[in-house]
């Protein structure tokens, strides 16, 4: 398998199909549509009603999620998952904050078609909208559906890369990926390839981004958990 740079990035989606997975329809990459809808399958037939909150992601809604975080238009999370008083922080600061729970634009997994937030629809709570917070998957309402994902994902190529709190991005119990495909994604991602792209595409805080690159790469890239626990 080759991954063009601008594929790597989300800026073109070549790389992906346009897949049912259910009553949902989703662009995922050609490596991976057969075992996640084999997934999909193994969760109906266990009683889970699996659904993808989100897959795939370009470049251009990443940005916007970013800027909109970095100028406080969109809330940035603390450790706890609650909203963050982001107007006394540096603009630093305020970077590594947003990095705890949202990707740089060009660094996302989701950019991959290979990583996919999902949930029991079925166990979601009438008129409540799923938050993706660790409370909702360690002891709330899919707490069952994280524990079948534990103990299935393996089998069909998938793993938790944020199973634990590696000093980098934040454990994410409901971020799935396509172990085999996403790691061949990460080895061809390169850090020049990254400061090519977020030099260039008129980023909020940009100058900042660009002296943490190095950190962020190594901290927040890179830094993944390599079982599926």
């Amino acid at each position: 398998m080759t991954m063009t740079p601008e594929q790597l990035v989300g800026k073109v989606n070549t790389h992906l199909i346009d897949t049912h997975i259910g009553e949902q329809s989703l662009l995922v990459h050609t490596m991976v549509t057969g075992d996640l809808q084999l997934l999909r399958d193994a969760a109906v037939q266990a009683g889970f009603d699996f659904h993808i909150a989100s897959g795939f992601r370009d470049f251009e809604r990443q940005k916007s999620i970013w800027d909109r975080k970095i100028t406080g238009q969109l809330p940035t999370l603390n450790q706890d998952g609650q909203p963050l008083d982001i107007s006394n922080l540096s603009e630093r600061e305020k970077i590594y904050a947003i990095l705890r729970w949202s990707a740089l634009p060009g660094a996302s997994r989701h950019h991959w078609g290979t990583d996919f937030d999902v949930f029991d629809k079925a166990s979601l709570p009438e008129g409540i909208k799923l938050q993706l917070e660790p409370w909702e998957y360690l002891t709330g309402h899919q707490a069952q559906f994280y524990q079948w994902l534990q103990n299935n994902l393996r089998k069909f190529g998938f793993f938790f890369p944020y199973a634990e709190d590696r000093g980098g991005v934040a454990a994410e119990p409901w971020h799935i990926s396509h172990k085999a495909t996403a790691s061949l994604c990460l080895s061809l991602f390169e850090l020049g390839t990254l400061n090519d792209q977020v030099s260039n595409c008129g980023l909020k805080g940009v100058d900042s981004v660009l002296a943490e690159l190095d950190t962020i790469y190594n901290q927040y890239i890179i830094n993944i958990s390599t079982e599926a626990s």
